[in-house]
């Protein structure tokens, strides 16, 4: 497996490109399949986040994958490709491994150790296998990275240096408004974020407790779980004008509160205190003007990403947590060349024991004498002499296959005892590499 992962997050763009990049209504599922049907793409898969979208592929052609994936995350984000590139990262093979492993254990986050990418990368990868673009490959290493990420956060307190970016927002929150603990709160959306930063109020003893949402059904599930009372959709403005804090993430394409809405809102309290508006959605839910409107304070995810890089977590657990990711990069490597390994070492058994069991049959040509008892003697004896002479060799390589540069032992191999590549092949188990159209019967755009 190639891995080759391209993207680009908060590290490298501003919020402003990472709004309007942010994929909306089926574009994930398209890109994904347009990632899957590109010529040198075996494999994809999507993680798409409010604080990066990267795209991860096992590639046979490094500079054909970078080139044809960049063109279709710009085509499919609808940002201009000159614009996308300046942004852009790339990573391949083993610093690809380290990449995710490191976005699993929240080490790449905007708010370093935060939890809630381990969620993310299980949607990620039930999108793609829901979406039939992940394979064997891609669900091994999704699956690894998942386990890596649960063992920086139980070996470490990692978790204690970051927090999640909903905890992160009420923090900046209550710098200006106090603790939410007493508030009135109001939350738009009941989505994954949403219900996390409802539940998160709820916890922290808020006073009331409205949820709204433009399917209510949802709104419901997630208002009875916390004792909350929802509102219509339609309502939010009057909603918001008796509120002290407003949370909304709703993954709508446009604004769903304005800055008109916000002004009228903030006019109708008597509070001394402003509204508070935490804004979580990329693209963004709450007008940028509400930054200048008086008797209001926005924490837009534009806020965050300024305030999370002056905010240093516990240096210890960081360090702790990059030995693990280190550690296991380099046993997901060494597992990954000696299992690449193995199909050929079970070929060149087979093919050792098809010369023997032939040699065997010309000697009972030869030597049609022999009796039962005799024959039974000689196979055993030929084939424990095989056997030996392949055991030392075929373990060794094994060993070496696990160290870095180890795939040059199977194509060693391969050339030394003229191994047919079909029969290689077909140990592995590995079909020839068809397109995505023709595997899923779908269009690739």
């Amino acid at each position: 497996m190639s891995l080759l992962v391209l993207g680009l997050s908060h590290r490298t763009a501003p919020v402003g490109l990472l709004e309007r990049a942010s994929l909306t209504g089926d574009a994930p599922q398209r890109l994904l399949h347009a990632a899957a049907a590109a010529v040198p793409v075996g494999e994809a898969a999507l993680v798409a986040t409010c604080n990066r979208i990267e795209l991860y592929a096992d590639v046979d052609k490094f500079h054909a994958g970078v080139a044809d994936l960049s063109v279709l995350l710009a085509e499919h984000s609808g940002v201009d490709l000159e614009e996308l590139t300046t942004h852009l990262y790339v990573h391949y093979e083993d610093r690809a491994v380290h990449h995710l492993f490191s976005v699993a254990c929240g080490l790449d986050s905007m708010v370093v150790g935060e939890g809630q990418i381990l969620g993310q990368l299980r949607d990620a990868l039930s999108l793609a296998q829901d979406q039939h673009t992940a394979g064997r490959g891609l669900n091994e290493l999704f699956q690894q990275a998942l386990r890596v990420g649960k063992r920086a956060h139980s070996e470490t307190d990692i978790d204690k240096a970051g927090q999640s970016l909903v905890t992160f927002g009420l923090e900046r929150i209550a710098e200006v408004s106090g603790p939410v603990a007493g508030l009135r709160a109001l939350v738009v959306g009941a989505g994954s974020m949403s219900s996390l930063a409802a539940a998160t109020l709820a916890r922290a003893g808020v006073t009331e407790l409205v949820i709204a949402n433009r399917t209510p059904e949802r709104a419901e599930r997630l208002a009875a779980t916390l004792g909350a009372r929802t509102v219509a959709f339609g309502d939010v403005p009057a909603a918001m004008a008796e509120a002290d804090l407003v949370i909304s993430c709703t993954g709508a394409a446009g604004i769903v509160l304005g800055a008109e809405e916000i002004a009228a809102a903030a006019a109708k309290r008597s509070a001394r205190t402003p509204l508070a508006l935490l804004d979580l959605a990329l693209p963004r839910d709450v007008s940028a003007e509400a930054h200048r409107i008086d008797g209001v304070h926005l924490v837009d995810l534009e806020t965050l990403a300024e305030a999370a890089q002056s905010t240093a977590a516990g240096a210890l657990d960081v360090d702790a947590a990059r030995r693990i990711v280190g550690a296991e990069v380099d046993a997901f490597g060494a597992a990954q060349r000696a299992a690449a390994i193995t199909p050929t070492v079970v070929a060149l058994r087979a093919m050792a024991s098809e010369v023997v069991g032939s040699e065997l049959e010309r000697l009972d040509g030869r030597l049609p004498e022999l009796d039962g008892r005799a024959r039974a003697e000689i196979a055993q004896t030929v084939r424990r002499v095989v056997d030996k002479l392949l055991h030392s060799p075929t373990v060794r390589v094994k060993q070496l296959a696990g160290e870095p540069g180890g795939a040059s032992y199977a194509e060693a191999l391969r050339e030394l005892f003229d191994l047919d590549p079909a029969a290689v092949q077909a140990v592995a188990g590995a079909p020839a590499r068809v397109p995505l159209q023709a595997a899923v019967g779908g269009d690739s755009a």
